[in-house]
């Protein structure tokens, strides 16, 4: 059986190099706030973030401050937010199903997600009906997962995750009817377009709106992120130590849905995230989930803030999100599989 690498307790340097990881990640915010096809100085960066920090004049132009706040904060919030909401995501669930293989879209998130975005653009909705019933879809394909896994007899993790796999490959199926009637110059378009993942729409109601459910959730299980390190033990060893297994399981399913359906909402389907950069994050800071949870957040609001900066900006049209994360993240994956595997033993 899979077992996790776990110590005692964390060590001061595991605590340090978690804290350090935060100076590129400040760094980074800064700068992203200069890239774009509307130059902004940098000091006009300081003088409109200090201003609205302190509520004075900073007697900037209209447009900087249109660019700055109205553009640039909602989109670089909205990566680093959905960044961070996929990496703990996938850290949980692989403390939680102890497979290294696992990601936040295992139980059919991102596939029911991908279905309620493309019925929604299907009758013409707006973009508001088209994120909300993407957030249902998505928690209604892990609800019927869930409830399937818990129909049969006996079920087990394994259970779970291949009934995950069933209920996503019904919701490609539905998908891919859709898209079928669809009409192929205008919905059709839209469809793909949004499953390929994008922040070119995101505003300051989107931060607000999705990032409520996402805030509750990470809280939720960095609260109860030590109780990974006991289910990582096997269950029999969880249940004596006075560990109600079935309900930190389901504890920590709805938290990982709902964080993952809500980023998904924003943003459409961004793949490898949540598989990678727990890999990541757990070569840095070691397997103990009462600081890889953290690094896993940090780390992955950096690498999607900065997978963002390029795909605004190495071209003259935007690149999809979910083109460059698949194309940096697979070979990079196949990578740590080939450096770490002394690390899932």
């Amino acid at each position: 059986m899979f077992r996790w690498k776990i110590r005692d307790k964390v060590t001061s340097h595991e605590i340090s190099v978690t804290v350090l990881m935060i100076i590129p990640l400040i760094l980074l915010f800064f700068i992203s706030f200069l890239i774009g096809m509307y130059p902004v100085s940098p000091n006009e960066v300081i003088m409109a973030l200090i201003s609205k920090i302190f509520f004075i004049n900073s007697n900037l132009p209209a447009a900087v401050n249109t660019i700055i706040f109205d553009i640039r904060l909602p989109r670089i919030l909205a990566a680093m937010m959905i960044g961070a909401s996929l990496s703990i995501a996938g850290a949980a669930f692989q403390g939680l199903f102890q497979n290294p293989l696992v990601s936040p879209d295992k139980l059919g998130v991102s596939a029911g997600a991908g279905f309620g975005a493309a019925l929604a653009i299907l009758f013409s909705a707006s973009v508001f009906m088209i994120q909300a019933s993407a957030f249902f879809w998505g928690l209604a394909a892990v609800g019927l997962t869930y409830f399937l896994g818990r129909a049969f007899k006996g079920t087990s993790m394994l259970t779970l995750v291949l009934c995950g796999i069933a209920i996503a490959a019904l919701f490609s199926a539905l998908l891919s009817l859709i898209k079928y009637v669809a009409d192929p110059y205008g919905q059709l378009q839209t469809i793909v377009f949004w499953l390929m993942g994008s922040l070119a729409a995101v505003n300051n109601q989107d931060i607000i709106i999705m990032g409520i459910p996402i805030f509750i959730g990470t809280i939720i299980l960095l609260m109860i992120r030590w109780r990974l390190n006991v289910l990582s033990m096997g269950e029999e060893e969880a249940q004596t130590l006075g560990i109600n297994i079935k309900q930190l399981q389901t504890i920590i399913i709805v938290c990982c849905t709902v964080v993952t359906a809500s980023a998904v909402s924003i943003c459409g389907i961004i793949g490898w995230i949540g598989l990678v950069i727990p890999h990541v994050a757990r070569m840095i800071v070691g397997p103990d989930h009462k600081v890889l949870l953290p690094a896993s957040i940090i780390l992955g609001a950096f690498f999607l803030l900065l997978i963002d900066n390029v795909a605004r900006t190495i071209t003259t049209t935007e690149i999809p999100l979910g083109i460059l994360t698949a194309i940096i993240g697979a070979p990079f994956f196949l990578y740590l599989l080939m450096k770490s595997k002394e690390v899932w033993t």
